[in-house]
């Protein structure tokens, strides 16, 4: 690989090419084995939305208030949701319909995410060659196209903000190591777009604006800076947070959250960096050591001062200036002590380990290594890798939905860990026996600063001033050697080299095959649609979930109200068109704590309840006939542990039982169950199969009794009328 651009441009074009095909294709599982359908529950929030955008307009989505949510509050769309995702597919709608190519928006919106996996690929290409060399490029982008962990946000259906959030995190940093390495303001500016396009896709920016303010102060205490680095990252904050700040959902959060302090800090840093690196030019040393002393006791002054009014600031502040999403990043255990809401969601916590091997599988094993070769060649874009690796592993250990930042972090380490160990296996099998010098390109590679002398010294000081920080594009696969045994190195014995080789080749394949088999199994089934497989090879499909919200849908009045967990909100409004009380936004707590204060409470005080927010349906999912292990039982405590941070009549201690005895969730899962009473999820009986409901009837089952729809009764029913006592008969007579 050291030798790869003697193929030309024409080759890598090519294995680009297919490198994109197979991401696109690998992700295509889910519309082959089942349908063109949206997954999960988020997606059709966003599906819902862009329906509207592609009708209306993307003014009209901006001011659209939405009544069918979280009733009788409702929502405003442009206001609370991050219109990157929404807005590329409406594009890309408009855009074919203007070339009358008339696509269903579902497909658009189904085909986005593994369209956008292709970029990604590409970018990940770009950032690694920046850092690396080109062939440990092809290797990052090749893993980069079929990671588990990123296949499981991005498979066609999955119309969620990471389907293009990723190719956006990954493309600002390849647009920021380009800029360093480059000197370009063109770069600089596309750094720029690419965060904006990053702030409008995903909340995940915050990795991005801290990140990167990491690096620069790691730059700067290695005395790595240069004018370089003050071109990429300057422009970025200022301008950056004006255009963050034009996002509604941001807003003026993008100067009043203590996520973003950090990247202002850094900035003065810089300034701070560059004004003495230019005044020490300027003065002699006696002079420069005593104006040094007197900027230091300015500054220690005026920092003081500017340190107490953030700390007033943000001690204000209850959880000190972070959202509760944040602080659960630095706190583990934040979420669970204080915000259920946060707790309660699967993918809010932390990963197991086998995890990391299914979501990541041969990228465990090589980002280590390719961690230790970076440090052997370190240059401005090695040290980037290395600090995104070791960040993105702590966040990922912490919530296993952030495995998706790891994913690219893991496989652009192990993308140069492949490029050096086969650099060196290639070479030793091709030199058998041979003492051979090392590539000079691999000798020369450090920082901006290393790059910049080796151009005064030689004959290429353009390329060289060009290449700054990149240390050797296509030589640095022998750094790690280079480092270690000098400027000549003995090729390993071919045997070793053989087996190496073998094996290495081998850990490729295997990681192929993993990857195809974990998307076509794992990560392409939808939410809204299971199957089983038979005993011929066939599969039983359970469509529960559509069939009772086409129910919905076409048997009840178009205002009607529906109450579930609020997991369901995004789904029943946009596949049953029907106005629901909480919904997956998750904004309001109290709202989502009523409804769970009404799901624990015996049946007349939820009717109660329920009554007064003009409830007509509810609908619980119960999975103990079929064995579905996502129902609303295995839910029900987070149910209690939400209402009762809000209710304190709600204790979780009441309902720590084997059998769910008590509330009206007990109740509306057992109703009717009869004889069908053992609960296939549980492994037990349900101790109530003879539920008689006063306040709910049972308007609609599915055919699995998966989805059980209930009418809330106008009024209760009446009890049946006993015989009079004769004490009661004689002291009616006596009040007539």
């Amino acid at each position: 690989m050291a030798h790869f651009n003697a193929y030309g441009w024409g080759f890598k074009a090519l294995l680009l090419l297919f490198i994109s095909i197979m991401a696109f294709s690998i992700r295509l599982f889910s519309v082959v084995k089942y349908e063109s359908v949206i997954h999960e529950f988020d997606p059709y929030f966003n599906y819902r939305v862009t329906q509207f955008l592609t009708k209306e307009g993307f003014y009209s989505m901006w001011d659209w208030f939405d009544d069918r949510t979280w009733y009788p509050l409702g929502r405003v769309i442009g206001g609370t949701v991050y219109p990157g995702l929404i807005f590329t597919a409406g594009s890309m709608y408009k855009i074919l319909h203007a070339l009358n190519i008339p696509l269903h928006v579902q497909e658009v919106c189904v085909f986005t995410a593994p369209l956008f996996s292709a970029l990604c690929a590409l970018s990940a290409y770009g950032l690694v060659s920046e850092c690396r060399s080109d062939g440990a490029g092809l290797a990052a982008a090749a893993m980069v196209a079929m990671v588990p962990s990123y296949i499981s946000r991005s498979v066609a259906g999955s119309y969620d903000n990471e389907g293009v959030a990723i190719f956006a995190l990954v493309n600002v940093f390849y647009t920021f190591i380009k800029t360093i390495n480059t000197g370009s303001l063109g770069w600089a500016v596309l750094n720029l777009l690419s965060y904006f396009y990053m702030v409008l896709s995903w909340g995940g920016y915050s990795f991005v604006i801290n990140l990167l303010p990491i690096y620069c102060l790691a730059c700067v205490a290695s005395g790595r800076m240069t004018g370089r680095h003050y071109l990429a990252f300057a422009p970025l904050v200022f301008m950056g947070t004006l255009l963050a700040a034009s996002v509604p959902v941001v807003g003026f959060n993008s100067v009043l959250m203590s996520e973003h302090f950090g990247a202002f800090f850094t900035c003065i840093v810089l300034h701070a960096a560059l004004a003495l690196r230019f005044v020490r030019g300027l003065l002699p040393q006696r002079q420069f050591e005593a104006a040094v002393r007197l900027a230091v006791t300015a500054a220690a002054a005026v920092g003081a001062v500017v340190v107490t009014l953030v700390v007033g600031y943000v001690v204000r502040s209850p959880t000190f200036g972070w959202t509760g999403r944040s602080l659960t990043l630095l706190d583990p255990t934040y979420a669970s002590r204080f915000v259920p809401i946060i707790a309660s969601v699967s993918e809010h916590q932390p990963p197991s380990w086998p995890s990391y091997i299914t979501d990541l599988h041969a990228a465990v094993l090589l980002a280590p290594a390719g961690i230790i070769g970076c440090f052997k060649n370190l240059n401005n874009g090695a040290l980037f890798l290395v600090l995104y690796g070791i960040t993105a592993v702590y966040f990922s250990g912490v919530m296993v939905r952030l495995m998706l930042v790891l994913a690219p972090a893991a496989c652009c380490l192990a993308g140069v860990a492949v490029s050096d160990i086969l650099n060196t296996l290639c070479c030793s099998l091709k030199a058998h026996g041979a003492v051979l010098p090392l590539p000079a390109l691999a000798r020369g590679g450090g920082d901006g600063a290393g790059g910049s002398a080796a151009a005064g010294k030689g004959g290429a000081p353009g390329a060289a001033a060009r290449r700054g920080g990149r240390g050797g594009s296509d030589g640095g696969d022998g750094g790690v050697l280079s480092s270690v045994l000098g400027r000549e190195w003995n090729p390993l014995p071919k045997t070793v080299a053989i087996a190496g080789f073998v094996g290495v080749v081998g850990l490729l394949m295997s990681y192929t095959i993993h990857c195809i088999g974990v998307s076509a199994d794992a990560y392409s089934a939808p939410s809204i649609v299971m199957q089983a497989p038979q005993e011929d090879g066939s599969y039983y499909v359970f469509d529960d979930f559509r069939e009772a919200y086409a129910w919905l849908r076409h048997n009840t009045d178009p205002e009607t109200k529906v109450a579930s967990w609020w997991d369901y909100g995004y789904q029943t409004t946009a596949m049953a068109n029907r106005t629901v009380i909480v919904d997956n936004n998750t904004w309001n707590t109290s709202h989502i704590a009523t409804v769970g204060r009404a799901m624990a409470s015996p049946e007349a005080k939820a009717w109660k309840i329920f009554r007064s927010l003009d409830v007509e349906y509810v609908f619980v999912v119960f999975g103990g006939v079929i064995g579905y292990s996502g129902d609303d039982i295995n839910k029900f405590l987070w149910m209690v542990r939400i209402g009762g941070g809000v209710y304190p009549d709600i204790k979780e201690a009441d309902y720590l039982t084997k059998d769910v005895r008590i509330g009206l969730f007990a109740d509306l899962s057992a109703a009717q169950y009869g004889q069908r009473g053992y609960d296939r999820v549980r492994g037990y009986v349900i101790g109530r199969t003879d539920v008689t409901l006063k306040y709910f009837e049972e308007a609609f089952t599915s055919q699995h009794w998966m989805m059980r729809i209930y009418r809330v009764r106008d009024r209760p029913l009446r009890d049946s009328a006993k015989p009079k006592s004769a004490r009661q008969r004689a002291a009616a007579a006596a009040a007539a």
